[in-house]
């Protein structure tokens, strides 16, 4: 969540929750179809109330959440670790980030061995830490601080490695809103290698595959970059090379997901759209599918919405073809998005996109009859996921029952 929009969240709590939700054609609800839909059971919750609890990030057995803004008194400096290896996510430690007033994305490399967390607002930065010892007890490496992020923050962090390099590529905001790609190949000394503003007004996310990078920037919609694989002479990191642009529909791209289907396909590209809500009442913004086969012309082709309830982050389970998302207070939702999106039938569409509900995409769903949560971000570790809730720390779902699909 980018901190416009928690105050977004505030501010749009009384108009919100006056909004008729949309219907489908024939009356039909765009997302009734809960009963078609695998009930994740909650294996355990691991509580944690002092802070408001935001990203979460697991590999093996161990979790790890990031913390946002101010809950009262206490600042959202803390990163939070959790032993998963139980059913039930046991808190053991903290790691407290100085001079942070508030922390951004958590993520773990892609070989395990590293933990990076940004800061936001004053100090802006990213804390790079060493797991690869004893992932209880990270230590830390190094922190990259810059003109670029110190007066602002970095809301969101995601790594890379582009032709043999590691980098992580920042989201930094406002005044002007920028991506700053740091090179992380030496965790202890990183170099940064590119500023470039882009975002209207801000940029909130991205994602890094096969040398492209997919931008999320808010109305400026989803902008895809060469980087090093897309075959434009002298791209790479440090100098990003446009390939498209697509306005998704209301705009407010706050995520995206560049999808490796089992079958060798990359069609698709997953958006998620944050409008406005109220914290643990009511949220908004639809999962866009965007067709980026042709990645100078990208076109939305699809979209999932939930009734009072708005997306936020997502993790695929590529293999299996699902995606899961987090949706605030509307739980976690998981969507069958394999085979082809945009073919579907004229009842289960909406103007010129499929709409995934009416499709009965929806194949499982968590925590949404659970009382006053916010989800914010999801991880997963075999067939369990792992869902962060603002109010109330960290839940362990089964996710099982997909398997007979």
């Amino acid at each position: 969540m980018h901190r416009y929009a928690f105050l977004l969240l505030v501010l749009a709590a009384s108009l919100t929750a006056c909004d008729p939700e949309p219907v489908g054609p024939g009356g039909r609800e765009p997302n009734d179809s809960l009963f078609d839909a695998v009930e994740f059971p909650v294996l355990g919750h691991g509580t944690t109330q002092e802070r408001y609890t935001a990203e979460v990030a697991a590999r093996d057995d161990w979790a790890y959440t990031s913390t946002w803004s101010a809950r009262g008194a206490i600042q959202g400096n803390a990163i939070k670790i959790w032993d998963v290896s139980g059913n039930t996510p046991l808190l053991v430690d903290s790691l407290i980030v100085e001079n942070a007033a508030t922390l951004g994305d958590v993520q773990i490399s892609d070989d395990g061995s590293l933990l990076v967390v940004a800061t936001e607002r004053n100090n802006g930065s990213i804390v790079i830490y060493d797991r690869s010892t004893d992932p209880r007890r990270p230590v830390r490496l190094s922190r990259h601080m810059s003109d670029a992020t110190r007066n602002t923050g970095v809301h969101t962090v995601k790594l890379g490695r582009v032709n043999g390099r590691h980098y992580a590529f920042l989201s930094v905001n406002p005044g002007p809103p920028r991506l700053v790609v740091v090179d992380i190949t030496d965790p202890a000394n990183p170099v940064e290698v590119l500023v470039k503003v882009m975002g209207v007004p801000f940029i909130h996310d991205v994602f890094v595959r096969d040398g492209l990078l997919f931008t999320a920037l808010w109305n400026g919609g989803l902008t895809i970059w060469d980087i090093g694989g897309g075959g434009n002479e002298g791209a790479d990191p440090a100098n990003p090379i446009l390939i498209g642009n697509v306005q998704t529909v209301n705009g407010a791209v706050h995520n995206v997901w560049w999808y490796h289907a089992p079958d060798g396909s990359k069609r698709y590209a997953f958006v998620g759209e944050e409008g406005p809500g109220s914290l643990g009442a009511s949220s908004t913004g639809d999962v866009h599918v965007v067709d980026v086969s042709d990645m100078a012309q990208p076109h939305e082709v699809a979209f999932f919405h939930v009734p009072g309830a708005g997306a936020h982050n997502f993790v695929m389970d590529e293999e299996a073809g699902v995606l899961y998302a987090a949706f605030y207070n509307g739980g976690v939702r998981a969507l069958d998005v394999r085979g082809d999106l945009s073919d579907c039938e004229p009842n289960q569409r909406n103007g010129d996109r499929c709409n995934l509900g009416l499709m009965d995409r929806q194949v499982g769903v968590g925590l949404h009859n659970r009382g006053v949560i916010s989800i914010w971000g999801v991880a997963k570790v075999g067939d369990v996921i792992y869902a962060s809730d603002m109010l109330t720390g960290l839940f362990a779902l089964d996710a099982t029952g997909l398997r007979a699909r």
